[in-house]
Order: structure tokens, then sequence, then C-alpha cells
């Protein structure tokens, strides 16, 4: 696969290249999970991205975006990566519920919610995993009771991402407690301030809190905020799922500017390694690009009419086992320097690899365990048997 860009995509990677230089931080923001200021700094470069219209690209103008399709975005992501730019803390809204609300909401969702996601005045976590419902999302418990215009929630979910300092969430819901397993539930929005949540943070092996658990006490949120038909929410819980796990939450820039930076590392320690090394370095920077030109793939069927299925699936174990082998070899090369956490006077960019690293080992279970993404490959994609 060879790719080829138009002039106007050319155009615009160069504007994108000449904004980032201008634009992002000399210096690395605080991390966002380990504090209220550094969550309020990203806050603050989301604000500075929306006033370039960059919070999303392939949105419409009118809610912040540039109105283009997905291989504008996968430029503007290449661009944004090689520049260094800060992780972007409203991921959840901007890449998951983003693209859900564009397929499933109302006009009038969309102008209440996204305008207001670009600008990152409101930052979101999702709310999904209970803690009898992590893999397997259609056990979740936690309902949602109508109750006029309005919908009770009860329930506990937990791992919520960014929950601990976010101002919404995403969460799906039983609201039928008569239905069986996938039926009955639906996807509803509530702010995390509202009257009723108690929001609990989880510590990381780091220390840091990426993740809460989030009780819901007969929380009222108006019938607006569901998202979809009633009962629809499985459906489109899985469209989200297909974003996050084949295309938007992991793009392909991510990897191929750490098997960059993996390559270089090894360069630079290259007489103290072996073979092996040279093979683990060799192989991670071939699955990098070999993802980038799936993610292509994937982003061209959609741009011609085509949807994303179970094949979703593969791309999420392959970058998620990709991610862990890419920064085990970085360890590998660093030796006893590896276990130097980022805060340590001599970490160096050695904290930044174990940084990497200790996040990476969660890939294969967030976004759904690789455990059950191959069972869906091995049912869905390749037929076989139960």
């Amino acid at each position: 696969m060879r790719l080829r860009y138009s002039p106007e995509e050319e155009t615009f990677r160069a504007e994108v290249r000449g904004w980032m230089e201008a634009n992002v931080p000399s210096s690395p923001l605080p991390s966002f999970d380990a504090s209220r200021e550094g969550f309020e700094a990203h806050r603050a470069w989301e604000r500075t991205l929306n006033q370039g219209r960059w919070s999303m690209v392939t949105w419409p103008e009118d809610y912040g975006g540039r109105g283009l399709d997905l291989i504008g975005w996968l430029i503007f992501e290449e661009e944004y990566w090689r520049a260094g730019a800060p992780q972007r803390v409203n991921q959840n809204g901007i890449f998951l519920l983003g693209p859900t609300l564009m397929e499933f909401g109302t006009a009038e969702q969309k102008a209440r919610f996204l305008p207001r996601m670009a600008s990152g005045d409101e930052v979101w976590a999702q709310a999904w995993s209970e803690p009898q419902a992590g893999s397997d999302l259609a056990a979740v418990r936690a309902s949602a009771t109508r109750d006029g215009d309005d919908y009770v929630l009860s329930g506990h979910k937990i791992w919520s991402s960014r929950a601990v300092f976010a101002d919404w969430a995403f969460g799906l819901f039983r609201t039928d407690p008569g239905a069986e397993r996938h039926k009955g539930l639906s996807l509803i929005l509530f702010p995390l301030t509202a009257p009723g949540i108690r929001v609990q943070p989880i510590a990381q092996i780091d220390g840091e809190t990426g993740f809460a658990e989030i009780f819901l006490d007969d929380v009222r949120v108006p019938a607006f905020n569901r998202l979809g038909e009633d009962g629809d929410g499985w459906r489109i819980c899985m469209a989200t799922a297909g974003f996050e796990r084949g295309l938007m939450l992991r793009s392909p820039a991510r990897f191929q500017q750490a098997a960059k930076r993996l390559v270089e590392l090894y360069r630079a320690h290259q007489q103290e390694c072996g073979p092996e090394t040279e093979a683990a370095v060799l192989q991670s920077f071939m699955d990098a690009e070999a993802y980038a030109l799936s993610i292509y793939e994937t982003a061209s069927r959609l741009r011609a009419g085509g949807a994303i299925g179970a094949e979703a699936s593969t791309s999420k174990v392959f970058w998620s086992e990709l991610d862990v082998a890419l920064h085990r070899t970085a360890l590998s090369i660093l030796g006893t320097r590896a276990e130097l956490l980022r805060a340590a006077p001599e970490a160096g960019d050695a904290g930044r690899w174990l940084d990497g690293y200790l996040f990476a080992l969660a890939g294969p279970i967030y976004a759904g365990a690789n455990e059950i993404q191959k069972n869906i490959i091995a049912e869905r994609v390749l037929g076989l048997p139960r």
C-alpha cells in the first residue's frame, strides 16, 4: 500500500505543522491525572486548540471543526504527535462520545453538547464498567427509571476514566429491568456534579488517579440526556466501542512517534545491545507502520460509505500488544535506569518510557479485554463456533 496525498491535503498538513510549531507549549504540562492543576492546564490547551478549530477536524464548522474527512484527521494526528503536543484530556468526549453523538444524537443534543466538548468547557468521563460488569458489559446493573420527563439513576460504576476531575460522564444503564442482557439498556449522559453522585478516586500503580468509582443514589437527569431510543443503548455503545477499538482512541501517529523514539534510543545504546534487541526494535517499527496502513485502509473504506464492524477487535488487540512490546523493548535497552520514575531527579527520558510502559499494561484490558476481543474475532470475523 502506497499513500498519496492530494495537493489540498498537503496544504492542510503544512497549515497544521505551522500552527503546532507556533502554539505547542515549550515545556510538558503537568499530568492531568495527578492534580486539578494539571487537569486545568490541559483544559486550557483544549481551549487553545478550539480557537484554531483543531479540537476535532472532522466535525462540522458549527460544532468547532473543519468538516474534513478521516484522512484529514489522520494527517492532523500525524502532525500533532510529531510536534509533541499535550495528550488530550477530553479524549473520552472528543474521540468516543463525539462521533457517537454525530451518528445517534438529535440536532438539539449536538448543539447542546458538541460545542462545549470542543471548547473544553465540559470534559467527559466514560462510565460503562461496573464491579460485576467489566468486560461483560451486557451484565450492567445500574438502573435508570423513567419518572415523567426525567430519569432517576442508581448504581455503581467503576474504572471510569477521567471521572475524578471531569464535568460529565456517559454511562450505560438498564432502563427495562425485565429485559435480558443486551436488551433494555440505554446510554445516558449525566453531570458529575448532580445531587446524589459521589466520585471516589482510584489510585493507579504510579499513584495518579486516572480512574474513579462513581456512586449514583437517585440521581435525577432530564430524559433529553438519553442518546438514541430507550432500550437501544447496546447498539449505540457497540458503535462507540468501534471508534474506541478500531479508529479514534489510539491513532497510528501515537505509535509511529513512539517507534521512532525507540529507534533513536537503540542507536544511542547500540553497542550495549544484542541482535535480539535489534530484532525487537525493528519489529516494533514495522508493526507501528503496519497499524498505520491498516487504519488508513479503514478510513478510506469509511470515506467510501463503509462501516466499522467486528474487525475493529483485530485493531484493538494489535495496538494494545504493540504498545506493550514497544515499551518493554525500550526498558530492556535502558537496563537499570528503566526503574526510574518520571519524577526522579536523574530520570530524564527514562521516566517517560517507564510511565508509558505502566500505562501500556492496561491496554489489553481497557476498551474491551483482549480475551473477549479474540472471542469476537473468532465468532464474528472468522465464523468459528462458540
